[in-house]
């Protein structure tokens, strides 16, 4: 696919990222996905399209509606993304804050091991590490 002059696809399994320094290149880019996706009988579904505008800005990107070929798509504050929380709002915070919740929820559930008199102490430090 072109973009901008030169052959893109960023995708990840049936994820693709569309990125835009501004809300027309967004719909550019996007109307070119579209195009490209019908020539090999793809098509992009509506439902589970959306968008986000990263900026630090609190109304960056709320004001456009995204439409493309009659369907518009959603806008949201944050999504995961191969793993990673990412924010309108490009801040590392939440992704600390998800992180932190994943260790705690995988240290409690592996608690009753280390308490347990069958483990050695080596194997505990290997289960914790």
């Amino acid at each position: 696919m072109k973009l901008n002059g030169t052959h893109q696809l960023l995708a990840y399994a049936d994820d693709v990222n569309i990125l835009g320094g501004s809300i027309q290149t967004l719909k550019e880019n996007s109307e070119a996905l579209v195009a490209a996706t019908r020539e090999i009988g793809l098509e992009v579904c509506a439902d589970k399209t959306k968008y986000m505008v990263m900026s630090r800005d609190q109304t960056a990107g709320r004001i456009y509606s995204v439409w493309i070929d009659n369907n518009t798509f959603e806008i949201v504050e944050e999504f995961k993304y191969l793993g990673t929380t990412l924010t309108n709002q490009n801040s590392i915070a939440e992704e600390i804050k998800c992180r932190m919740r994943s260790g705690n929820a995988c240290y409690y559930s592996v608690q009753n091991l280390f308490s347990s008199r069958l483990l050695s102490k080596n194997l505990k430090i290997k289960i914790y590490t």
